[in-house]
C-alpha cells in the first residue's frame, strides 16, 4: 500500500479513497489518521480478494440497488457491502490481522 496526498486527485467531497495499491488522501495530516488509514486498509483487502476490477464492479451495482432501495446517495453509500465492514472495523487497528477472506460478504 502507498499513500498519496492530493486534493486533485480526489473528487468534491472525498477525504480519502483506496485505489489498489495507493491509498489517496486529501491532507498530509491524515496521514496520522489511524482510523482513516485502516478504513481504506480494509479496501484494499477487500480489493485483492475481488482482483480489484471485480470490486469495483461489485460495489457499483450495490451502491446503484442501495440507492433504489434508500432513495439516498448517502444512505445508499453508507450501506454498501464493503462501507459496512470498513466502519465497523475502522478502529480497531488489529482487525486485518484476524479478517478472514472475503469477510465483507457478512455484510451484504
Amino acid at each position: 500500500m502507498f499513500l498519496i496526498v492530493s486534493k486533485y486527485l480526489l473528487p468534491k467531497g472525498f477525504s480519502g479513497m483506496a485505489i489498489f495499491p495507493f491509498v489517496i488522501l486529501r491532507r498530509n495530516e491524515q496521514k496520522s489518521d489511524a482510523v482513516m488509514v485502516n478504513h481504506e486498509r480494509i479496501h484494499i483487502r477487500q480489493q485483492m480478494e475481488l482482483l480489484v476490477v471485480f470490486f469495483y464492479l461489485w460495489y457499483g451495482v450495490e451502491f446503484l440497488c442501495r440507492w433504489v432501495q434508500y432513495r439516498s446517495k448517502d444512505k445508499a453509500y453508507r450501506n454498501i457491502s464493503f462501507e459496512r465492514e470498513a466502519y465497523q472495523n475502522e478502529k480497531d487497528p488489529g482487525y486485518l490481522k484476524r479478517r478472514s477472506f472475503w469477510s465483507f460478504w457478512n455484510y451484504v
